[in-house]
């Protein structure tokens, strides 16, 4: 396996960070069955924002930059937002390198707590942010999905306290 950097963003990687946003929104369109759209539009919005505290990027010797991952400040805490590793490249310890790159960029500014919210659907995602240490339940979002028909067939999701959520 070729080795892989993580370093800081360039505006050189602009085009690799919107593919990357691409692939992010996409599977998030996929597994929520919205409509696709122009997926990489929302990069644009994001490079703007003035509470983005860093964003580096995972840049492969052979094939370039092939994940991504910012830093949003929330007070003395962070939030890691996106997190991305295009698909070839899942499963290889680029996620977890960048994760590790994150949270001592957050200990540098002294920041007390990092948290990342992945889609419910993504079962891999919460196994690898769990396994990279991410194992406190610090918020629920709850939806109340009011096209679904009362009487349709209870999907599998997650226990918690004893009650069963749909994912």
């Amino acid at each position: 396996m070729s080795p892989v950097t993580v370093r800081s963003y360039r505006p050189g990687d602009h085009s690799a960070g919107r593919r990357l946003w691409s692939e992010l929104t996409n599977q998030h369109n996929q597994m929520y069955g919205e409509p696709a759209d122009d997926a990489g539009v929302g990069f644009e919005e994001y490079l703007t924002r003035l509470d983005l505290s860093g964003l580096w990027v995972a840049d492969h010797a052979d094939d370039g930059v092939i994940g991504l991952v910012g830093l949003i400040m929330r007070g003395r805490a962070g939030v890691v937002e996106p997190i991305v590793v295009t698909i070839s490249h899942r499963h290889k310890g680029v996620g977890r390198k960048l994760l590790r790159h994150v949270a001592n960029e957050a200990r540098k500014r002294n920041m007390t707590a990092l948290t990342i919210s992945p889609d419910s659907r993504n079962v891999d995602a919460i196994r690898s942010l769990h396994a990279a240490g991410y194992d406190v339940l610090s918020s629920i979002e709850l939806t109340l999905d009011l096209g679904r028909h009362p009487n349709a067939r209870h999907q599998e999701g997650l226990e918690l306290h004893d009650m069963q959520f749909r994912s």
